[in-house]
């Protein structure tokens, strides 16, 4: 009697099943969104509730947001006990607006119609090369953000929430000086450098960017009072000169390989020989093992002309900027940090 080819291990029973529910994930994307954006973790800080309770105090309908609840907790976000009420679980306390940690503002970010409606473009942007969301907007993601500022706050408000848990797992795992200076190129709000001067407390930074994150960075606190400044520039121009170690994070990942060549002959050229360069980004790992950056690479793909890489095309690409790749150290988030010397 023939015998069925034996199913790797974690290959669903229902191949059918499976499919159509990856197909529907965004279904998945709008729920959260909803939830999000009525607060709905917010409103279970006290305790849980029911969907009437819930829907009285953010006047939804019920019934409906009991189908969304009910959907979202089969998913981990939220739990529904034996009266039918609706409580926390750990990923939904991070829909809360008053946690420091809080992924509301990235989970508006990245459920917006900027997103989703690019991420639809994903077969034009294969047939034609590009990024989908020039073809959709007519203009690069960047140039639309400064022709509107509320979608260009929604971006910088997103991305800091984003980074957060990225910027105390560098700051935790990579041994910076105890003195010296570090710049932050493209460093958004500074949470990265904010984190990295309160582990060391004899360290200076400058945070350099654009205006619009600068107008409201992080790092105006009492612990760090005299220990940082900020400086408006285009990193495909110029960076400030004399810092011991440089940082580009998430910065690399939006540009394509020549863009990103530009951007480390500006560094190196602000760069003494032997001072590190930092790059943190997701490290792709080789075959089919599954990993977050696999899924950005396809953000960068529909949003812009980026990509994430692998240590080999780091390791090429710092080379051409004259930088020695030394190592790739891991962190606790999805990201790595790529380390190289300038030679």
């Amino acid at each position: 009697m023939a015998t069925s080819p034996t199913r790797p291990a974690d290959e669903p029973g229902d191949l059918a099943t499976h499919l159509m529910d990856q197909a529907l994930g965004h279904l998945f994307s709008a729920a959260l969104r909803t939830a999000a954006h009525y607060r709905i973790a917010d409103r279970l800080t006290a305790g849980p509730r029911t969907p009437e309770q819930l829907a009285a105090a953010t006047d939804t309908h019920a019934p409906h947001l009991r189908r969304v609840l009910r959907y979202l907790a089969a998913r981990g976000i939220f739990r529904e006990d034996a009266s039918g009420a609706y409580q926390l679980t750990p990923a939904a306390r991070q829909l809360r607006t008053d946690v420091p940690d809080s992924l509301h503002p990235a989970v508006m970010m990245l459920t917006d119609d900027l997103f989703l409606r690019t991420s639809a473009g994903l077969t034009e942007a294969v047939r034609y090369g590009g990024a989908a969301f020039e073809r959709l907007f007519g203009v690069p993601l960047f140039a639309h953000l400064e022709s509107d500022p509320a979608k260009r706050e929604l971006f910088d408000d997103g991305m800091a929430s984003l980074a957060a848990p990225v910027d105390d797992a560098v700051a935790a795992v990579y041994p910076f000086p105890e003195t010296g200076t570090v710049i932050d190129v493209g460093g958004g709000r500074g949470g990265l450098l904010r984190a990295v001067l309160r582990r060391h407390p004899q360290a200076t930074g400058v945070l350099f960017d654009l205006a619009p994150p600068l107008a409201h960075h992080l790092l105006d606190t009492d612990d760090l009072k005299g220990r940082w400044r900020t400086q408006e520039g285009d990193f495909f121009a110029a960076v400030p000169e004399g810092g011991d170690v440089y940082v580009l994070k998430h910065v690399l990942h939006d540009w394509s390989d020549e863009d990103c060549r530009r951007i480390l002959r500006s560094c190196r050229t602000a760069m003494a020989a032997g001072r590190r360069l930092l790059v943190v980004d997701s490290v792709l790992p080789p075959g089919n093992a599954p990993h977050f950056g696999k899924t950005m690479d396809m953000a960068m793909l529909a949003l812009l002309d980026g990509r994430e890489r692998n240590a080999d095309d780091f390791a090429a690409l710092l080379a051409a900027g004259d930088f020695r790749l030394t190592r790739v150290l891991p962190t606790a988030g999805f990201p790595s940090i790529v380390e190289a010397v300038a030679d």
